[in-house]
């Protein structure tokens, strides 16, 4: 297990026993059931958490690459978007306790499978492994601001943060 000390604040982990989709800060695994997406934990310290989750399409229903399955209510709006075609199934135990993913988002924390026509292990093997994904991660918010100082690093947000919080609303 790969762990990032100071990310925006905050430790987090990246498991080196599964591949990862850059794009929309996945984490995949081969499961009983098709292949397994679920949000890295980086990914969650970014978005700020996790409030809601609502599922875009139907249980069970062929989706193809690229189409928009989740919709993610944290401290943004966040359409997920599948990697892989296939037949979508959810993890229904997250629609009833969302926050469940930040306590386990590499186990029970998983989002969606798929299930695919071929090799799951030749299509998993196609993602990034872990080393090219925390590489990935050098230029985000979470290194550049390692300590999670309040308004960012930027001049600009420190300026924006600063006259917002000096207001009397």
């Amino acid at each position: 297990m790969a762990i990032i000390e100071q990310f925006l604040g905050k430790t987090v982990n990246i498991p080196e026993d599964r591949r990862y989709n850059l794009k929309e800060s996945l984490w995949v695994k081969s499961a009983t059931g098709g292949i397994a997406f679920g949000f890295t934990e980086p990914a969650l310290v970014l978005f700020g958490g996790l409030k809601d989750l609502d599922w875009l399409v139907e249980e069970g229903q062929a989706v193809d690459q690229g189409e928009a399955v989740l919709f993610a209510l944290t401290s943004k709006i966040l359409y997920v978007n599948t990697p892989v075609s296939g037949k979508i199934g959810f993890n229904d135990k997250l629609k009833q306790n969302p926050p469940m993913i930040l306590e386990y988002p590499y186990g029970q924390g998983w989002l969606f499978k798929i299930t695919v026509d071929g090799d799951d292990e030749s299509l998993i093997n196609t993602f990034s492994d872990a080393d090219r994904y925390i590489k990935s991660l050098a230029g985000s918010e979470g290194c550049k601001n390692p300590l999670g100082l309040k308004g960012g690093v930027s001049g600009i947000c420190k300026a924006v943060y600063s006259g917002i919080t000096e207001q009397n609303l």
